[in-house]
């Protein structure tokens, strides 16, 4: 099975790469985050001529995920259980389903803007209820895996220059602790090889030439428990989906598994 998450960055702007990507890349299932419209603005009519059925939690211009499968998609759950509110508003960041045997998550972690917003404690709140809403999953022994941008950077080695990143978030060690503790629930970060360069980075911001410069971050991520770890053949970094005109701020990040 062939299991994707991508960040698109609005799936209207982005349909036909997705289209034209989902046929060439031979991909099962696809999570999807960054939707950037609502769930009857949706694109399933065109997803499933391709043979995908869909679910998405998407409410509107901002945020919104969703999964994309053409091996079943069953027990869907839309939202984050027990996730905290933003500005009395339960923002679409978080679906779960199952697909050929596999329960999976499509995340959208809140940004956090500056580490003195009021966004960034709604961040690490929301790590806080993911880690709690997973554990069940991640303890079944069955393959599951939460997939997305997580906005964080695990390490160091994740980011093209520590120094430009210094004091801002995604990179804070409290960000990273709540990386460490999710893990701590039985997830293991999945890391992908890069198909250029030394550095599996998966997002290049649009600003300042920073993707032919390669200055790029990796935080969409892959965390998955032991079944599903041991069931990788292979994970690699997408960067050719990164490339042109109409492309997405992020690149795919690609999982091959065993089952």
């Amino acid at each position: 099975m062939r299991i994707a998450t991508w960040n698109v960055n609005s799936i209207t702007a982005r349909l036909p790469r997705l289209l034209a990507w989902l046929e060439s890349s031979g991909t099962d299932v696809l999570c999807v985050q960054e939707t950037k419209t609502t769930a009857e603005g949706f694109p399933a009519p065109e997803l499933r001529e391709l043979g995908y059925e869909s679910a998405v939690n998407a409410t509107g211009r901002w945020n919104g995920v969703a999964l994309i499968s053409r091996v079943g998609l069953d027990d869907v759950v839309l939202g984050l259980p027990g996730g905290p509110e933003y500005e009395g508003v339960e923002e679409p960041r978080a679906i779960s389903g199952t697909c050929g045997g596999v329960r999976l998550w499509s995340v959208y972690v809140p940004n956090g803007r500056e580490v003195a917003h009021d966004h960034y404690t709604y961040k690490l709140a929301w790590f806080e209820a993911l880690k709690a809403a997973v554990a069940e999953d991640a303890a079944v022994p069955r393959p599951f895996a939460v997939l997305g941008d997580y906005n964080v950077a695990p390490t160091d080695e994740d980011v093209y220059d520590p120094a430009v990143f210094e004091g801002l978030t995604h990179v804070t060690p409290a960000e990273r602790a709540a990386l460490a503790a999710l893990r701590e629930a039985g997830l293991s970060d999945v890391v992908p090889r890069p198909l250029k360069y030394d550095r599996p980075y998966t997002y290049w911001d649009y600003r300042q030439l920073a993707f032919p410069k390669n200055r790029g971050m990796r935080i969409d991520l892959v965390y998955g428990n032991e079944p599903f770890a041991t069931a990788v053949k292979d994970s690699y970094v997408d960067r050719e989906e990164r490339k042109g005109k109409g492309a997405s701020d992020h690149a795919p990040v690609v999982v091959d598994l065993s089952v």
